[in-house]
């Protein structure tokens, strides 16, 4: 059976939010907009499942390639991005330190995100665009000091990140990443959103991305380092953690700055990020042209 899937996406030049089934996209914002103008009010109302239900019987408003699929979170407060939480991903680095104790992190903006089937923007600045298929988590009920028995229950969604990156620019400064991983269009959010369920559903998900039809990168959630529960529990000790934020969880190995030469993304190329129950991101690649 398919997970209920929830999205956000344009038609006519106006931004909706909807529920994806087979046959397409059924309008829920049309019913639901007065009450929640977008799926962020829909998560901080813990009202997901309300609007599966209203799915129900519903015939689709509009055929899935009839519109143009956005990140599903409008806007969120705060991305924050994990590094290095593959024990594969750890050994990249050959520096010969152990896992490391506690989770590399950093912000990126909305802008440096697209959805589903936009292409990314390889920018004028550099040709070293590279991917990172990654498991998100979207948060729920918002806190701070977030016990990790508790932390499961502030979990609203899965989705799927591209969490692109430009690799010259993560090394301009001494100690940051911030200038490589905040391009315009460089990476990407989607399809949609799962509602969470129960922890079964995020213990063992195959994690996976495609380059032109190769496997890149192939890991499962039960190997992660910093697992979902210590994430939350972490991140909220030092801020607060509000309804639609999105935690973009890690990359397993095989990047492209990995291979020796290096396989950075060109023009043309078609990656695919997908997790068992979630979905599968695609998304093409373009030049700046501005």
């Amino acid at each position: 059976m398919t997970s209920p899937r929830l999205a956000t996406y344009s038609v006519d030049g106006a931004i909706h939010y909807g529920a994806v089934t087979d046959k397409g996209i059924v309008d829920l914002s049309a019913r639901f907009a007065g009450e929640y103008p977008t799926l962020r009010e829909v998560i901080a109302a813990d009202a997901l499942m309300q609007l599966v239900e209203d799915t129900a019987g519903r015939a689709a408003d509009h055929a899935l390639d009839a519109v143009t699929l956005l990140p599903p979170i409008p806007a969120p407060e705060k991305i924050i991005c994990i590094g290095v939480n593959y024990p594969d991903r750890n050994a990249e680095y050959k520096d010969g330190q152990d896992a490391p104790k506690y989770p590399s992190m950093f912000m990126r903006t909305p802008r440096s995100f697209v959805g589903h089937g936009t292409p990314l923007v390889r920018p004028r600045a550099s040709q070293q665009l590279d991917y990172e298929g990654e498991l998100v988590i979207v948060i729920g009920k918002g806190g701070r000091h977030i016990v990790e028995k508790d932390a499961l229950d502030h979990i609203a969604a899965l989705t799927l990140c591209n969490e692109g990156t430009i690799r010259d620019w993560v090394r301009h400064a001494k100690f940051n990443v911030t200038q490589g991983k905040n391009f315009d269009s460089t990476g990407s959010l989607g399809p949609w959103i799962v509602p969470y369920t129960n922890e079964a559903q995020i213990a063992d998900i195959r994690l996976t991305t495609r380059v032109n039809g190769e496997l890149r990168q192939d890991d499962r959630t039960s190997r992660l380092i910093f697992d979902f529960r210590y994430l939350i529990n972490y991140i909220s000790t030092f801020t607060t953690l509000m309804p639609g934020d999105v935690i973009v969880t890690g990359t397993p190995t095989g990047a492209g700055a990995r291979f020796d030469p290096p396989r950075y993304l060109k023009p043309g190329d078609v990656i695919e990020v997908e997790a068992e129950g979630v979905g599968l991101l695609r998304n093409g690649v373009v030049d700046e042209t501005l």
